[in-house]
């Protein structure tokens, strides 16, 4: 399995990008499900696969989150005066 470039990955659409962020969770949850129950063979390169995958497209989800944010707002953070 070839690790995908950021680029691909900020071509998705927001619906798609949802999509492929709970199909990698899914996948590490039964990865994860199948090492416990011992159903696993020395598939640990998939876990780093897609760990890696995930947070790729985790980290495109909050730049879109942070691109709808109006630049300045949440920037300065008042503080009370004594």
């Amino acid at each position: 399995m070839a690790l995908s470039k950021a680029r691909e990955i900020r071509e998705l659409s927001d619906e798609t990008l949802d999509k492929e962020i709970l199909e990698a969770k899914r996948k590490l949850f039964d990865l994860r499900f199948q090492k416990a129950t011992r159903q696993l063979e020395n598939r640990n390169h998939e876990f780093q696969h897609l760990k890696h995958r995930l947070a790729q497209l985790m980290t495109v989800e909050r730049e879109r989150q942070l691109a709808q944010v109006s630049p300045g707002a949440g920037e300065a953070v008042a503080t009370p005066e004594s």
